[in-house]
């Protein structure tokens, strides 16, 4: 087995993985070698730079990570959208699948070896998918639940790490087999140099699009825990659908296909839509089911499913187009204005999708339909480009330090604190009763002092997240950087 802690100056982690096939990603953008107050600032014409603000984007990424999954119970307003529409929290996988999009770009510019590289990318798409399996399929139970192991008959096979490995794996091969050997001297050549990855994209969106809107969706069935105390195990319910083109939680393609494919018990058992009207008495929160509650209810969802995540990777796909905007034009505001005149479009795009009401295309993070795709898609290109004004072109670096390093270590902080790792093992240290931890009692004493257990909450994640990035300093000062 691999190691997965690498210590040196030049191996830094692009997002959650490493993609480069020789172990380095491609630094191209400013990065001040010098601690001299009067060292001439670099350019991001400079070969050896790096490019700060992708390190920022995905710091950031990761806090946003960390916030919506643990302040989230206490504000469902940041948690993810019950089914249709957006909040915060559902552009933190976008984000994610965006940025691995860009270091892509920048990795494969020069591959020696096609052949090399693909292997190369397999080898590192099956390790990142069987993490993300050992990660979310199970077998940790995260905080206050100090006990491990899976059923494999339940373990669940997709997840957030999951689904980047495909998208990773389609980008990278797309990016080391699709592109053609043209000197980008203008629009058009930049055009013929990328379009057949385009056009790859096309296909993968309407192919989503046809099994969306135009496979048959049959009556199923779901073992159902009971909700009568005097009876025990569970039982059958029937879900009547026969319908094409439904995208409501019970009828849609994306969850038929999934249970096809996978079955029932290797889905998400908690699926956001337990937070719906139909489905929860305090919703947009978790809550008791209301009467007469239909029965889909307690029924399994991924949100990470087949379909959608085939759908998912063409946000790898525009970060791949701001990458290669990023080795084709040199100038600083030439590459914002390239990249804003990208987003803004996605955006219009998206939200003009959404409004066109009944038969326009609803915002669905679960589904990851198109105005979604479009909306968050054009939100992550506008959100790097001012990160980049602001980091890469006006050098105001201090303040997003701590997000800076975050992102060179983003693998390891997603898996010891958005994935529960840590605070888990912390809590496994207890006096005389499990309830009585250093995680619970740091949390409830900052819900006292605040008098009130949302603000505390919050409180408490934000000092999280402080230690993350305090973490992640020390890591970087030490040169220890973890990649798969």
């Amino acid at each position: 087995m691999s190691t997965l802690i690498t210590i040196g100056e030049e191996q830094r982690q692009p997002l959650l993985l490493d993609p480069s096939p020789d172990g380095n990603e491609e630094e191209i953008a400013a990065s001040s070698s010098s601690n001299e107050p009067d060292a001439p600032k670099p350019t991001l014409d400079d070969s050896n730079q790096r490019l700060l603000s992708l390190d920022v984007f995905r710091g950031l990424t990761v806090a946003l990570m960390i916030l919506v999954d643990d302040a989230g119970g206490a504000f469902p307003s940041i948690n993810h959208a019950p089914w249709f529409g957006v909040t915060i929290a559902d552009f933190v996988m976008p984000f994610f699948l965006f940025g691995v999009g860009v270091s892509i770009s920048l990795v494969f510019k020069k591959s020696s070896s096609r052949t090399l590289a693909t292997k190369k990318v397999i080898l590192r798409t099956i390790k990142l998918f069987l993490l993300g399996l050992f990660l979310q399929g199970g077998y940790f139970h995260g905080r206050n639940n100090l006990t491990y192991g899976v059923d494999v008959v339940k373990i669940r096979w997709l997840g957030v790490l999951q689904r980047i490995s495909i998208g990773y794996l389609l980008a990278s091969i797309s990016e080391i087999w699709l592109v053609y050997n043209v000197v980008v001297d203008c629009p058009t050549a930049f055009v013929r140099k990328y379009h057949v990855q385009w056009i790859v994209a096309t296909l993968l969106l309407s192919f989503y699009m046809c099994l969306l809107y135009g496979l048959y969706v049959p009556n199923w069935e779901f073992q159902s825990p009971s909700l009568n105390l005097s009876t025990n195990g569970s039982h059958t319910q029937i879900v009547h659908c026969g319908v094409r083109g439904s995208l409501e939680p019970p009828c849609n393609a994306v969850g038929y296909i999934d249970r096809y494919f996978m079955g029932e018990q290797h889905l998400y058992q908690r699926p956001v839509y337990r937070r719906t009207k139909e489905c929860s008495v305090n919703s947009p929160d978790y809550g008791p089911l209301p009467p007469d509650s239909p029965e889909w209810c307690l029924a399994p969802f991924d949100p990470e499913g087949i379909l959608s995540s085939l759908m998912a990777v063409l946000t790898c796909f525009v970060g791949l187009h701001f990458g290669h905007v990023l080795l084709h034009y040199k100038g600083q505001m030439q590459r914002a204005l390239l990249w804003s005149m990208s987003s803004f479009p996605l955006l219009i795009l998206g939200f003009g999708l959404e409004m066109l009401g009944v038969t326009g295309i609803p915002l669905s993070k679960p589904l990851y339909t198109l105005s979604y795709m479009c909306i968050t898609a054009g939100a992550s290109g506008l959100f790097l480009t001012i990160i980049f004004y602001i980091v890469d072109v006006k050098h105001f670096r201090k303040p997003v330090v701590l997000f800076q390093w975050m992102g060179m270590n983003a693998l390891i902080i997603y898996a010891l604190a958005a994935c529960d790792i840590f605070p888990a093992a912390v809590q496994g240290f207890y006096w005389r009763s499990p309830e009585n931890n250093l995680v619970d009692g740091m949390e409830s004493l900052l819900q006292a002092m605040l008098h009130s257990s949302k603000w505390g909450t919050l409180v408490f994640v934000l000092l999280q997240i402080l230690f993350w990035c305090l973490v992640a300093g020390f890591l970087h000062m030490k040169g220890i950087y973890i990649k798969l």
